[in-house]
C-alpha cells in the first residue's frame, strides 16, 4: 500500500508534491486501469474536487472507466460535451461555468465548472480523457492544465511508449 502526502496549501505546490509521488505509483505497473484508479485516488484526496475520473476511448464513444465521487454519465458520443469535445480537438478544455457552455452534459447538478485533458498514445491518438468537476464556479486554470498534462503524459508514457 502507499500512502501519498501533501503538506502543500497552494495548488502549484500540491502538484509539485504528488507529482512525483504519482510518478512513483504507476512507474512499473503495467495495468492500465489499475494506474488510472489510482491517480484518480490520489488527485480526489490532494484536492477534494467533486468528480475526477477517465472516460476511455471506444470506437465511437467514451466509455466511463475509473473515476472517484458521485455516479456519472457511463457513454458520451465523440464531439459531445466537454468530454467530446475535449476528444475530437484532441485538446484540453477549461470551462469556467458549466452552466455557460453550449454542450455540457451535466452528469450532476453540483458540477460548476470542469477542466478536461486528453492522454494520447505514441501516434498522439487520444485514448482517454481525464475529466474534473468541481462545485464552484472558476475553480481550474492554467495552472491545472499545465500539471494535468503532466499527470496524463506520465500515464502516456508508461502505457503507450514503445519499450
Amino acid at each position: 500500500m502507499h500512502e501519498i502526502t501533501f503538506s502543500s496549501s497552494g495548488k502549484s505546490e500540491i502538484y509539485q508534491e504528488i507529482l512525483p509521488q504519482i510518478e512513483a505509483l504507476i512507474d512499473g505497473e503495467p495495468n492500465f486501469i489499475a494506474n488510472l484508479a489510482n491517480i484518480t485516488a490520489v488527485l480526489k484526496s490532494a484536492f477534494d474536487w467533486l468528480w475526477v475520473g477517465f472516460y476511455l476511448v471506444d470506437k465511437d464513444n467514451l466509455v466511463l472507466g475509473p473515476f472517484q465521487g458521485p455516479p456519472a454519465c457511463t457513454r458520451i458520443a465523440h464531439g459531445r460535451g466537454v468530454c467530446g469535445q475535449s476528444w475530437a480537438q484532441a485538446q484540453t478544455i477549461i470551462v469556467p461555468d458549466v452552466n455557460q457552455h453550449f454542450d455540457h452534459i451535466a452528469c450532476s447538478s453540483l458540477s460548476q465548472s470542469e477542466i478536461v485533458v486528453p492522454v494520447f498514445n505514441q501516434a498522439r491518438q487520444v485514448v482517454a480523457i481525464l475529466d474534473v468537476d468541481a462545485e464552484e464556479t472558476n475553480q481550474f486554470d492554467q495552472t491545472d492544465a499545465e500539471f494535468l498534462q503532466k499527470i496524463c503524459y506520465l500515464i502516456s508514457r508508461q502505457h503507450f511508449s514503445k519499450a
